[in-house]
């Protein structure tokens, strides 16, 4: 039998200006994202959507969400490999594409890992490392879009 993990939260709506949601300007889309023990995250939903351009959105979420499990995966592997992670950074982009009928949907995501590692000898490793990451990743595997990695590594250390 498989494990099963389960993840609990609450989002509450905290866009009601006095007028509740009478009619599509008359409330803002801010809410809070909150877990028990946790800093909550103000949110809202995209400018282009009326939303907060300071609070982060879903679809910022959603991207975030599949860097950071990637990144997990990723170093992971790396301590399995021997290979010593030293820095990462992710600039990761996606893209949602409206549909005429309101909705949307991603029809991709690419990370840019840019890794730095101990030693010369461990980038190739660390380069190889991304695919079997992805293969691994909870998120990506959750995707019904292509999540592509476009990943840059160099060594600490130079020779």
């Amino acid at each position: 039998m498989a494990k099963e993990h389960h993840y609990s939260l609450t989002i509450r709506w905290t866009g009601n200006t006095g007028q509740g949601s009478s009619n599509y300007r008359s409330y803002e889309r801010s809410h809070i994202i909150s877990a028990e023990t946790k800093p909550e995250i103000l949110a809202s939903s995209d400018p282009a959507f009326r939303g907060d351009k300071t609070k982060y959105n879903p679809e910022e979420l959603l991207v975030a969400a599949l860097s950071s499990c990637h990144m997990l995966s990723y170093l992971h592997l790396c301590t399995e490999a021997g290979v010593t992670v030293i820095d990462y950074t992710d600039k990761a982009t996606g893209i949602m594409v409206e549909t005429p009928t309101g909705g949307g949907h991603f029809s991709e995501v690419t990370l840019y890992p840019a890794v730095i590692v101990a030693e010369p000898s461990m980038v190739n490793k660390a380069n190889e490392l991304h695919e079997q990451a992805n293969k691994l990743c909870f998120i990506a595997n959750s995707c019904n879009f292509p999540v592509h990695h476009k990943p840059s590594c160099h060594a600490e250390k130079q020779i």
